[in-house]
C-alpha cells in the first residue's frame, strides 16, 4: 500500500536504518503510520513491534495492532491482519479451484506467510502445493510468528522451495493445474515487478500450465482512486496472454481499500452461484469464511469507474515500461 513511519519514533522506509522499538508499552503514542500517497496516510494504534529485520530483498516487520491484531508489514505495505487476512487469501485461493474441474498440483509464486497454501490444502483433490518464495527471512519469520499457518508448513503435501520464482519456473519440468501469484505489490525496487510482465506470463508461466489450468494473481488496489496504480495495467497485461480473463474485487479493512484480483485461462469460465456452492461443500474441508456462491458471483460485478478504465486500459507491462505503487522497495534506498 505505501511507505512506513512510526510516530512518536519515525520509522522513515526511504532510509535503511530507521527506528523501530522492539517494544511499546502500547500507550495512546505508540502508532504505526503508513503513507498511501503523498497526501494520504493511514495509521494504526500498536500495542507492541514483536519482530522486525531487514532482508536481502526487503524490510520485514510484524507488528501487534489494537484493531487488526497480528500484522504483517513488508517494504512498508501491510501485507496482511491476523483479523481480516482470510478475506483476501479466500478470494486469491479459492474461485481459481472452484473453477477447475479437478485441481492436484498448485504452484505458489511467492505467500511466504504461509495462508494461500493454507487455503488451497483445504481442497480435497490437491495432492502438491508447492510455494516458492525468494526470501528466506520472510517465510522463516512467519513460520516462527504466524501461529496460524503452523499446520500448512508442516503439511506433507507442501513443497517449499526458497528461490525466485521466474528462476524456479521456467528450470522445472512439471506442469501444474493452477499458477499462483502471491506476490508484494510492483513497487520500485521491489524484488517482484518483473513477475508482472507479458514476458513473463507468455514465455516462461504459460508453458508450466496444464491444459484447461488456471493462473491467478493479487493485482493491487482497485477502488476508485487507486485501479489505476496497477490493477488495470495488470488486467491488460494479461489479456494479451490468456483467452479468458477476469477481475474480481473485495473490500480488505486492514488494506483501507478495495483490492483487486485476475484469473485467467485458455478455457472459459463457469462462475454460477448454485454450482460454486456445490462444490464448495463437496471439494473443500471445512467453512470458508468469506466466499460462497453469491459473494462470488458479485465480486466480479466491477463498479462503472473500475470497468471503463479495465476495457480502455492499453498499458502493458514489460521490463523497461512498468508500473509501480506509491512506495519504495530495499533496492531503492
Amino acid at each position: 500500500m505505501g511507505e512506513a513511519v512510526m510516530f512518536p519514533l519515525t520509522f522513515d522506509h526511504h532510509e535503511s536504518k530507521g527506528i523501530i522499538p522492539e517494544n511499546m508499552n502500547g500507550n495512546d503514542d505508540s502508532w504505526f503510520e503508513e503513507v498511501i500517497d503523498d497526501d494520504l496516510k493511514w495509521s494504526f494504534a500498536l500495542n507492541s513491534v514483536l519482530h522486525k529485520v531487514i532482508s536481502e530483498y526487503q524490510d520485514i516487520v510484524l507488528l501487534d495492532t489494537k484493531h487488526f491484531g497480528k500484522a504483517l508489514v513488508i517494504d512498508g505495505k501491510m501485507q496482511s491482519a491476523e483479523s481480516d487476512e482470510f478475506i483476501y487469501h479466500e478470494c486469491l485461493i479459492h474461485p481459481p479451484l472452484l473453477s477447475h474441474p479437478n485441481p492436484k498440483a498448485v504452484f505458489i509464486m511467492g505467500g511466504g506467510e504461509g495462508s494461500t497454501a493454507r487455503e488451497a490444502l483445504k481442497h480435497k483433490s490437491i495432492e502438491k502445493v508447492v510455494m516458492c518464495d525468494i526470501d528466506q527471512e520472510v517465510v522463516a519469520f512467519c513460520r516462527e510468528h504466524l501461529t496460524a499457518n503452523k499446520e500448512a508448513f508442516c503439511n506433507k503435501k507442501l513443497d517449499l522451495i526458497i528461490n525466485d520464482a521466474k528462476i524456479e519456473l521456467e528450470e522445472r519440468k512439471e506442469k501444474f493445474d493452477i499458477i499462483v501469484g502471491d506476490l508484494a505489490d510492483p513497487v520500485e525496487g521491489g524484488p517482484c515487478y518483473q513477475l508482472y510482465t507479458k514476458s513473463f506470463y507468455q514465455e516462461i508461466l504459460k508453458p508450466k500450465l496444464n491444459p484447461n489450468g488456471i493462473f491467478v494473481t493479487q493485482a493491487g488496489p482497485a477502488g476508485v482512486f487507486t485501479h489505476q496504480e496497477v490493477f488495470s495495467s495488470i488486467y491488460n497485461t494479461i489479456k494479451q496472454v490468456f483467452k479468458y480473463v477476469v477481475a474480481y474485487t473485495a473490500h480488505v479493512p486492514s488494506f483501507a481499500d478495495e483490492w483487486g484480483w485476475v484469473m485467467a485461462s485458455d478455457a472459459p469460465f463457469c462462475i454460477e452461484e448454485g454450482e460454486i456452492d456445490k462444490k464448495i461443500r463437496e471439494t473443500i474441508k471445512g467453512e470458508l469464511l468469506y466466499l460462497d456462491g453469491a459473494s462470488f458471483c458479485s465480486l466480479t460485478v466491477l463498479n462503472k469507474m473500475v470497468s471503463s478504465t479495465l476495457k480502455s486500459e492499453t498499458h502493458v507491462y514489460t521490463e523497461d515500461n512498468a508500473r509501480f505503487i506509491h512506495g519504495q522497495g530495499v533496492g531503492k534506498k
